[in-house]
């Protein structure tokens, strides 16, 4: 009896042996299935090796960062890659080991079955599962700032900066080229007041669309791929825009390519910091924004090169005209298509792969700037010594479109899901953990746009107003004179003429440049091959008088009286009021390219002192100075004292610009980081908008409620500034 009880107790024991090795077979299989599904789910664009056998295959990496399979130098007893070494059999076999690509510790399935650990993950609980998925964020953050500091900053970073650097170029142009062709492009297209306002104004409406739509997208499918899509829509509407002849036309293409212009912002300093090591973050991202100065002087320095020769034109007929000013159009089109070359060669964010649940990719990535700076740094024979990356746990879902869909279906699909995944996560922005800080953010970049851009459109329009107010003075007035039979072949400028009767002259080939006629008496005169702007007849009388290949139309001639007069053969054109030569356009790029280069020494402080000082103190200070520095607007009762404020003005306030970036990049995690920089953006273009029709409107009334207003937004946001948490020494959210 005993014997046969110690038999069935041994029996029952191999029993739940054999029960506990099939077990962990099953976990295994199971394990595996689950790793190549998630595979599928990430796309991973490495190619697989498997073998028959699924327990037999092993990696090793190549001295170029490539991996061989299994072959002569890697085989079953002996060929192992540096992340599987120390596994016994029984470990849980990751798939990407097999080409020495360390695995991730969200990966990990533990003790826990592979069914029950997948249906424990499925019916979790939302909140908890949120929580879990923040403090891997928590986690990845501080990995990640360890991971930059093994990787060093180096020749990777620098050739970053400079292609990023041509993105944020074409933002700087952007902002130049409509105020440097409207005065030329006003006589091609007859543009009035209003539409000239209204071209004025439509780049920056469609940077802040822009700013808006490519800032959620890129959280969403990757900093490069978004920034690459912006880039190609700002060319080629930029391309366009200076071939097409209409108004309506080329007013869309410039909306448009401020559309795709509009996410370079946003994208770019986002892009960049998270390659980018806690000590050198300020400065290196206050060294970025030097390219948005650079894109003005390149704008201004083109359109003085380029617009005043217009001997580099041609026209088809009358139908089709291409002056030098759509010649400057297609060359401010350059930055942004070296920036589209440029950055193809680069690889998209790591970090972002990490929030994405992409350890393989972002591991690739990372090792590829550890490399690339040791190579530079005379250190080839370094390793990179990270074998693990903690990746987020993903809260999104696959969306099962299936294999019979319509092509048509499957985009309306994606592109919903894709429109409610942003639409979430810019309403995240504002959840109770970022809202003060949103609202917070948002009083200082409206305040300082508001007083920035509105100032800084103001200048110039003071100049122009005292330019021609100086040209007013210069007047010279004649009155109640008699001219007979005299040809009059020379530029009349600047001119009025009051009670004069004029007997049997000729005016031919000539340009009559601000003349005015009052009461007078025309008889028996000849007009011929006269070009005029801001030129105009009141109350006069014309007898006998013929005019021949004019563009002296009726409506030039005010309240006048015809008697036997004729118009022959009048020149197609539009009524220019405006004082418009050479000198006058070169003054504007000049003015523009001193204003744009004062903003150097602002740079290179800020560039200096951003780490040394914080960003808060950086972004107050120099909100203050620009705030006193507004007070001294009073005095600009002159040209160059205008352009002196301005240029004083230019200098100060960037810094606070370079601040106000770096801020905003450090204060929101990475998986919303470009949404909220985006939306930023988007206010700081519509307080810009806001600023500039306010701004102008005061322009020859009074100089105080301008000063009022920028020194009250500049005070206004000093004082918000001071509100918000210091980021400095912070590792990246």
């Amino acid at each position: 009896m005993e014997k046969g009880l110690k038999h069935r107790s041994y029996f029952i024991r191999g029993a739940k042996d054999i029960a506990k090795v099939a077990k962990k077979q099953v976990g295994k299989k199971v394990g595996r299935g689950m790793d190549k599904m998630t595979d599928e789910y990430t796309k991973r664009s490495y190619k697989r090796f498997e073998e028959e056998d699924d327990d037999d295959y092993a990696g090793v990496p190549s001295n170029d960062g490539g991996y061989y399979p299994n072959d002569n130098r890697a085989n079953d007893d002996e060929g192992h890659s540096d992340s599987t070494e120390g596994h016994d059999e029984d470990d849980e076999i990751y798939e990407g080991e097999y080409q020495g690509i360390p695995r991730a510790d969200s990966g990990k399935a533990g003790s826990m079955d592979g069914v029950t650990a997948a249906q424990a993950q499925q019916f979790r609980d939302l909140s908890a599962y949120e929580g879990e998925r923040r403090k891997d964020q928590e986690e990845l953050a501080q990995q990640y700032e360890t991971i930059l500091q093994e990787c060093g900053h180096g020749k990777f970073q620098w050739t970053l900066y400079f292609v990023l650097g041509l993105a944020l170029m074409a933002d700087g142009v952007e902002i130049f080229v409509v105020g440097f062709v409207l005065p030329s492009a006003e006589k091609d297209m007859c543009l009035s007041e209003p539409n000239k306002g209204m071209l004025g104004l439509i780049v920056y409406l469609g940077m802040m669309v822009g700013a808006f739509v490519w800032g959620g997208l890129a959280d969403r499918i990757g900093r490069r791929q978004t920034l690459l899509i912006s880039l190609s829509i700002n060319s080629v509407f930029a391309f366009f825009s200076s071939f097409v002849q209409g108004y309506s036309s080329f007013l869309f293409c410039r909306l448009a390519s401020g559309v795709g212009i509009g996410g370079s912002i946003p994208i770019v300093f986002s892009y960049y910091s998270e390659f980018l090591a806690q000590e050198k973050r300020g400065e290196h991202l206050s060294w970025l924004c030097m390219f948005w100065m650079i894109g003005g002087i390149y704008a201004s320095a083109m359109a003085w090169a380029i617009i005043p020769h217009y001997g580099w034109s041609f026209q088809m007929g009358s139908a089709y005209q291409f002056h030098s000013w759509r010649v400057f159009v297609l060359v401010c089109a350059f930055p942004s298509v070296a920036a589209i070359s440029a950055l193809t060669t680069m690889p998209e964010s790591p970090r972002f792969y990490l929030e994405n649940g992409k350890h393989d990719e972002a591991w690739m990535i990372l090792k590829q700037v550890h490399d690339t700076n040791m190579r530079a740094k005379g250190y080839p024979e370094r390793v990179f010594s990270v074998t693990t990356i903690k990746t987020v746990k993903q809260m999104d879902e696959l969306v099962n479109m299936g294999d019979g869909a319509a092509w048509h279906e499957k985009w309306r699909i994606k592109l919903t899901t894709l429109f409610h995944q942003v639409w979430s996560n810019f309403q995240t922005v504002f959840s109770p953990e970022y809202r003060r800080t949103t609202y917070m953010m948002m009083a200082v970049w409206f305040s300082m746009s508001f007083s920035y851009y509105g100032l800084t459109v103001w200048f110039p329009d003071m100049i122009k107003y005292l330019q021609k107010q100086e040209y007013s003075s210069r007047t010279k007035v004649f009155v109640k004179e008699k001219v007979e039979h005299v040809t009059f072949n020379f530029t009349l400028e600047n001119q009025v003429h009051r009670q004069g009767e004029y007997f049997n002259d000729k005016f031919m080939n000539l340009k009559m440049k601000s003349m005015v006629f009052e009461d007078s008496l025309f008889e028996e005169c000849y007009f011929e091959d006269i070009t005029s702007s801001n030129t105009f007849f009141k109350n006069c009388t014309f007898i006998a008088t013929l005019f021949y290949n004019t563009d002296l139309f009726k409506y030039r001639l005010i309240n006048c009286k015809l008697v036997n007069s004729t118009f022959l053969h009048n020149k197609e054109g539009c009524l220019l009021s405006d004082i418009s030569d050479e000198n006058n356009a070169y003054m504007v790029y000049f003015v523009s390219f001193l204003g744009t280069l004062a903003v150097l020494p602002g740079n290179i402080v800020s560039a200096l002192l951003m780490d040394k000082i914080g960003r808060l103190r950086m972004l107050a200070g120099s909100s203050v100075i620009s705030c006193i520095s507004c007070f001294f607007l009073s005095f600009g009762n002159s040209e160059s004292a205008m352009i002196a404020l301005l240029c004083l003005f230019g200098g100060i306030s960037i810094a606070s610009w370079n601040a106000l970036d770096v801020l905003t990049v450090e204060l929101y995690p990475s998986d919303k980081r470009t949404t909220a920089f985006g939306f930023l953006n988007a206010l700081c273009k519509l307080a810009a908008v806001l600023g500039i029709s306010i701004f102008t409107s005061f322009v020859g009334i009074t100089k105080a409620v301008p000063i009022l207003f920028a020194s009250g937004a500049l005070a206004a946001g000093s004082f918000l500034a001071l509100k918000l948490p210091e980021t400095r020494g912070q590792v990246l959210q």
